[in-house]
């Protein structure tokens, strides 16, 4: 059984920060990829960031130099540094765990920027 768990979201102001969290738990070995993907209201689910067992990063277009994910005690915990927030950026963040022959979902954790 494996589990996939997200801490870290909330309110933020435009141009504020977060620290997203996720830490994958389980029997298994190291996942080959772990990443962050965010779904908006009426939106489908799109990917964040996403860094590879081998620290190989990939960041989608809207994030890059804002967001920056980072490996945390070892391969089975991620962050996600998320800085001047905007308020587009609020969606339901899902953390997700690649081990290459199944891939594992986090419940999400809602993170609103507001005003």
């Amino acid at each position: 059984q494996v589990q996939v768990v997200e801490s870290g979201g909330g309110l933020v102001q435009p141009g504020g920060s977060l620290r997203l969290s996720c830490a994958a738990s389980g029997t298994f070995v190291s996942p080959y990829a772990m990443g962050w993907y965010r779904q908006a209201p009426g939106k489908q689910r799109e990917l964040v960031a996403r860094m590879t067992s081998g620290g190989s990063t990939a960041y989608a277009d809207f994030v890059k130099g804002r967001f920056i994910i980072s490996r945390v005690n070892g391969k089975n915990t991620v962050a996600l540094q998320m800085n001047s927030l905007k308020p587009e950026d609020t969606a339901v963040y899902y953390c997700n765990a690649d081990l290459a022959v199944r891939e594992y979902w986090g419940q999400g954790t809602q993170v609103t920027v507001s005003s």
